[in-house]
């Protein structure tokens, strides 16, 4: 194994485990089963047994990390980052006037030629000891903010929503590739054996425009693929057992399908169906594991409080608290899609006056209470927490309708995101914009680059983590990505 561009531990292992199950099925038919019984199960129901932390660590880590989890909260759609973050007086000072030319994307999905400038209607003010601006939209997220890490110079080629969130995702912005955190379960494995290494939970009532591929496994085995969470009903659709069915039963019928499984493997060396045994065992755990964490009931009155949770509703504050307690379970990614942001304007549902208010009412108090919340509990240092959009928003009103409604169009050359913990500069404002906000003005930093310096906070080496496909080695930053150093403590 001399191939420099592919993780050679990673590649061992996964022979290994395949020669493994080849040799106790050749094996002799009892001794064979009592060694795959021995290697699967640690108990009497079953359960199987996985590498420790350590050993995951010394396997899959190119450094030390300084993150082991991430909490990725995405806001689908896109906020707009004039009335957030990146204060530009000369919007308020220039309002209704003609939009220069310089200000415009090469290319936009709606805003016509001779838009005018929009002013921000929202007062900002300096917060935190670096002083960093922010919108009278967030206060709650004011008191935390020498905790955030705001990055204001990142920007992308893609100026429509599923592309722009599958390049932010998977590194390209056709459909196919793996997410990242199907790339990082693939590269770290879990830290707990009774829970998916990645799920995802979404609100606003309704999925990203880019729907399942943002946490798809693409081409690498499908037991790294993102699962689906809801906060109200079944935390996970079909994994509760049939009215009648026992848990005993449950557990003969698995070990019947396994065996199948088991001897399909055996035949014909196939990975997937090496993960469909592990899908089987991994469900059959979570029947007990995923009720008893999802339950935001046994959660004190006070945290709930602290979040603005409300047991069995589904809501972004409900996933929030979700998220720390999955993350404190030892789930490896945790996904928050929230729908709601894309602020064109074009009626009081997707106007910068109403629409993007009540979108901040309902996600400012729970951010902050749960930075707060891992930061309490001694978390936050090794659980990376990212708040971003898939691209920017428009200098101009977008006037699509003429209706009387602000609201901004699609703006790729620059966005705002912010970090905290994790191993990432708290209190810090990094990367700057031009005096409109429309372009990168200072230390641009392109969603690769995010990508190559998330993983490197995870112990991994953007460019080691590979996988072959189709004849050539493929990564999360495909040929691109540098990592940046200064967003780091």
């Amino acid at each position: 194994m001399n191939d420099p561009y592919v993780n050679p531990i990673l590649h061992q292992e996964r022979v290994q485990a395949i020669t493994r199950r080849h040799f106790l099925g050749k094996a002799t038919k009892s001794f064979g089963a009592a060694a795959l019984a021995g290697l699967l199960t640690d108990g009497a129901m079953g359960a199987p047994t996985g590498p420790s932390e350590e050993q995951i660590a010394k396997a899959a880590t190119h450094f030390a990390p300084k993150a082991k989890r991430i909490i990725y909260l995405h806001m689908a759609g896109s906020p707009p980052h004039h009335d957030l973050f990146d204060y530009k007086p000369l919007l308020n000072q220039r309002h209704g006037e003609v939009a220069p030319k310089e200000v415009y994307a090469s290319r936009s999905a709606f805003v016509k030629p001779n838009a005018k400038v929009l002013g921000t209607p929202y007062k900002f003010e300096k917060v935190g000891q670096s002083g960093m601006w922010m919108s009278e939209l967030l206060p709650n997220l004011k008191t935390v903010a020498d905790d955030l890490c705001v990055v204001k110079s990142l920007y992308t080629e893609q100026f429509n929503h599923a592309p722009a969130q599958l390049a932010l995702y998977t590194g390209h912005f056709l459909a196919g590739r793996p997410s990242m955190g199907s790339w990082l379960t693939y590269g770290l494995g879990s830290e707990t054996d009774n829970l998916p290494a990645f799920l995802v939970l979404v609100s606003g009532g309704k999925s990203p425009s880019a729907g399942g591929a943002a946490w798809g496994s693409g081409f690498l085995p499908s037991i790294h693929s993102g699962v689906q969470c809801r906060s109200e009903g079944d935390p996970i659709l079909y994994v509760s057992d049939p009215k009648g069915v026992s848990r005993e039963t449950r557990r003969r019928t698995v070990d019947a399908i396994n065996k199948i499984n088991e001897v399909q493997a055996k035949e014909f060396n196939c990975p997937e169906t090496l993960t469909r045994i592990e899908q089987y065992e991994l469900a059959f755990r979570m029947q007990t594991s995923v009720p008893e964490v999802m339950d935001i009931r046994k959660e004190k009155p006070e945290t709930l409080e602290m979040y603005g949770a409300e047991p069995g509703k589904e809501s972004f504050a409900n996933n929030c608290l979700l998220a720390r307690r999955l993350s404190e379970a030892g789930v490896r990614f945790v996904q928050i899609f929230d729908w709601g942001w894309d602020v064109h304007g074009t009626g009081p549902n997707d106007d910068i006056v109403t629409q993007l208010g009540k979108k901040c009412k309902q996600t400012d108090q729970p951010v902050a209470a749960l930075i707060t919340d891992l930061k309490r509990r001694g978390l936050l240092d090794e659980t990376l927490v990212v708040w971003s959009g898939e691209f920017g928003r428009t200098v101009m009103n977008e006037e699509r309708n003429k209706k009387g409604f602000i609201g901004r169009d699609h703006h790729p050359n620059c966005f705002t995101i912010f970090m905290a913990g994790g191993g990432v500069k708290g209190g810090a404002v990094i990367g700057e914009t031009d005096e409109w906000g429309a372009h990168v003005a200072e230390n641009p930093i392109h969603i690769h680059d995010l990508q190559a310096s998330i993983l490197h906070l995870m112990g991994i080496d953007h460019k080691r983590l590979t996988y072959r496909f189709q004849g050539r080695d493929f990564r999360l930053t495909d040929v691109h990505g540098h990592v940046k150093k200064e967003l780091f403590a």
